[in-house]
């Protein structure tokens, strides 16, 4: 397993990271603690959950499964999402942040969370108001780093700059979603990212399980999370004839080396170029060794750019106008 810096900060992440988000619910206690026994004993050091996930459930048995190594681990949890019915019991307020960060630590079993970010932007709340707040739970010590998820590149620029203005602690990374079937990054916040040294913690980095292979093109599965009719990884999403493009030449580097197709995409992603650490996720242990099977190796230049062409963006504007008058020195 090898470390990335992640963003502009000082400590180090695993190349990939455990997600939990299946943790007491598709996955159960036993077997979720496995999983985060064998990560960390593999040299994976990086946890994402959520406030959210399995109802609290998930922080729970990641804080169980971590207390006797917690010093190894680098934790990573969010903040925005309902957490009750109350009309404060969500949202990016002063106060559902403060009373969100001492439930999560209750459940966690901690007295301090490595990367505290928020889910996504909330329209009615101040940035400032929100941005303070985080700052005053990194200089309190209750967190260490600060992290946004689900943003557009506008949001998260204005956050820094915003950030930078009144010296308050700023995101050192973002969570998105990014994989071979899924690239609206690469137009304007992957580089955005870049340029402001800001890691990328890529989530359905295999598109939902799109790119397992498993699916057949015109025949909707009758069940799993491709099955729906919404979402980011519904069927109407995933099944295109593009993306079938996609998983064919996915399909065909790996039966070219021997992999499956669970590994080739995600060694492609842990190599893009502004990625730090995707975020993988495993309703059982089959799911996780597999996942796992992506480190260790890496895809030859032709294989990657081969991936690379067949997925990527089209070359639009203002993209293509901008680098026709980019300044050669």
């Amino acid at each position: 397993m090898h470390f990335r810096v992640l963003g502009k900060s000082g400590i180090a992440v695993s190349e990939l990271c455990l997600g939990t988000m299946t943790f007491g619910k598709a996955t159960n206690e036993a077997d979720a603690t496995t999983m985060i026994h064998r990560f960390l004993d593999a040299g994976g050091n990086f946890l994402d959950t959520a406030d959210v996930y399995a109802g609290g459930r998930s922080e729970e048995i990641a804080g169980q499964a971590i207390r006797d190594r917690r010093s190894d681990v680098i934790l990573a949890t969010k903040v925005r999402f309902a957490t009750g019915d109350n009309i404060n019991h969500a949202g990016l307020s002063r106060k559902h942040i403060l009373d969100g960060v001492e439930a999560s630590l209750r459940r966690l079993k901690t007295d301090y969370i490595d990367l505290y970010q928020v889910h996504t932007w909330d329209h009615i709340t101040p940035i400032d108001e929100t941005l303070r707040t985080l700052d005053d739970l990194v200089t309190s010590g209750k967190i260490r780093y600060i992290g946004c998820s689900n943003f557009l590149a506008y949001q998260l620029m204005k956050s820094l700059s915003h950030s930078d203005f009144n010296r308050y602690t700023r995101f050192i990374s973002i969570q998105q979603q990014y994989s071979l079937v899924s690239r609206q990054m690469d137009s304007e916040l992957l580089p955005l990212c870049v340029e402001e040294n800001v890691g990328v913690i890529p989530w359905a980095p295999i598109g939902g399980g799109f790119l397992t292979g498993k699916y057949v093109r015109g025949e909707k599965p009758l069940h799993g999370r491709l099955s729906v009719d919404a979402g980011e990884s519904s069927w109407q999403r995933r099944g295109t004839e593009r993306n079938f493009r996609i998983l064919d030449e996915v399909i065909s580097v790996a039966e070219d080396i021997g992999k499956t197709p669970v590994q080739v995409a995600l060694n492609w992603l842990i190599h893009q170029q502004g990625i730090t650490s995707p975020i993988f996720g495993a309703s059982t242990l089959e799911q996780y060794d597999e996942n796992m099977g992506a480190v260790g190796w890496r895809l030859t230049d032709e294989q990657w750019h081969r991936l690379d062409a067949v997925s990527a963006l089209e070359y639009d504007y203002p993209n293509r106008f901008i680098d026709k008058f980019k300044r050669r020195i």
